[in-house]
């Protein structure tokens, strides 16, 4: 039953990427329909953030009330409800309210999984588990750019993705028995980590290269959300692209995501988490360097491809990696904090660049971009000499 199990929680993952991307790629026409400045799809975005790290750091007492499967379940549910909220909104306020639901959900089921996969499978899976994120990161875009190209609007964009996570969330549901029993390799409902004492956040915080790895999951998120939430709206104010075509090439950072998720697995099964980080970090680095340059309609596409190319591993290697750095019995709480300090990076800095863009430039986007990811890099280093593994 473990191969039923794991082909639940790949499409778990699907459902998880499915809503993310959206927004970024609708915001173009939704800014102009609600009468809202271009800043304020930071603002939807940081409500969404805050509820995920509410949920993030509660993840390991539901896992132990709810179990992983349960827990799954109810957050997949209560994603698919906001996501049918959104499609009918027609103030930016009842956006706003939406996105409360929306983030609640979306926060607790990402640590529990993860963790659950970090305890009782190879880094290989880490990497196709989110390789599956990304496509449905990827095919969120798409949707919606259909949707706009056939003159629907973007709320029936928001519909058809909704729909999809309502049959997910039933599938999930009726496998539920499958998290119940013995699989046979130790994993089950409390399995993940969940058996453990729930760690306060001031617990965690002492733990050696704890605050670390949370300051560079803040900037991997920081650096993802960004890219993903902006890129849209940078082909269209500073490359002079229509809104139409830039929500659908937008989504080639998710698409580059995507395939070097699935090359990580691969890859993974050679190279240690810690190579795999690096190496994405570089690839990473690369791809900003290409939207620097000024000139052509390839150049950018290219460098948010090799951006998300570089993105690819850096999250599911360092998530398999935590708990051989910080011990199986503080996993959870320990994931369930690097998700809040991640989400944190998704609450803050969109925003923070959406400012920028409406007060200064949209053109700093790779500067910015350049800026994490360098700041993200010399606190990973810092956390692997302060780790005991």
């Amino acid at each position: 039953m473990i191969h039923l199990l794991l082909i639940i929680i790949y499409l778990a993952f699907i459902s998880m990427g499915l809503p993310d991307s959206l927004l970024g790629s609708a915001w173009p026409v939704m800014y102009k329909e609600f009468g809202t400045p271009v800043s304020y799809a930071g603002i939807i975005s940081m409500i969404i953030a805050a509820g995920t790290i509410i949920s993030s750091l509660q993840s390991s007492r539901l896992v132990r009330w709810l179990g992983t499967g349960g827990l799954t379940a109810a957050s997949v549910v209560t994603t698919a409800a906001a996501l049918i909220g959104f499609s009918f909104s027609h103030s930016f306020g009842i956006l706003c309210l939406w996105a409360v639901p929306y983030g609640l959900g979306a926060g607790s089921v990402d640590a529990s999984l993860n963790n659950y996969i970090a305890l009782h499978f190879p880094s290989r899976h880490m990497n196709w588990l989110h390789c599956m994120w990304g496509l449905g990161a990827s095919a969120g875009p798409y949707i919606m750019g259909y949707v706009l190209t056939g003159g629907q609007g973007w709320n029936m964009g928001y519909k058809y993705i909704g729909i999809l996570q309502i049959m997910l969330s039933g599938i999930l549901i009726v496998s539920l028995p499958l998290w119940n029993q013995d699989n046979g390799d130790g994993t089950g409902p409390d399995s993940g980590g969940s058996g453990s004492t729930p760690l306060s956040l001031r617990e965690i915080i002492k733990i050696p290269g704890s605050k670390e790895i949370m300051v560079t999951f803040f900037c991997y998120c920081a650096l993802e959300q960004t890219t993903g939430l902006w890129a849209g709206s940078y082909l269209v104010l500073d490359r002079g692209w229509q809104a139409e075509s830039a929500a659908g090439y937008a989504g080639l950072f998710f698409v580059g995501i995507t395939a070097g998720r699935a090359l990580s697995g691969f890859l993974s099964i050679k190279l240690s988490d810690i190579k795999m980080i690096r190496l994405g970090q570089i690839i990473a680095f690369v791809g900003i360097l290409m939207l620097f340059i000024p000139f052509g309609r390839i150049t950018p596409l290219i460098g948010l491809v090799l951006t998300g190319f570089g993105c690819a591993p850096v999250y599911p290697c360092i998530i398999h990696s935590t708990p051989q750095h910080f011990g199986t019995d503080n996993s959870q709480s320990m994931i369930g904090a690097q998700m809040a300090a991640a989400y944190a990076g998704t609450c803050f800095m969109p925003l923070l660049f959406g400012l920028a863009a409406n007060h200064l430039d949209a053109s700093l986007f790779p500067f910015y971009l350049i800026l994490i990811l360098f700041i993200m890099v010399i606190m990973h280093e810092s956390a692997l000499k302060r780790c005991k593994n």
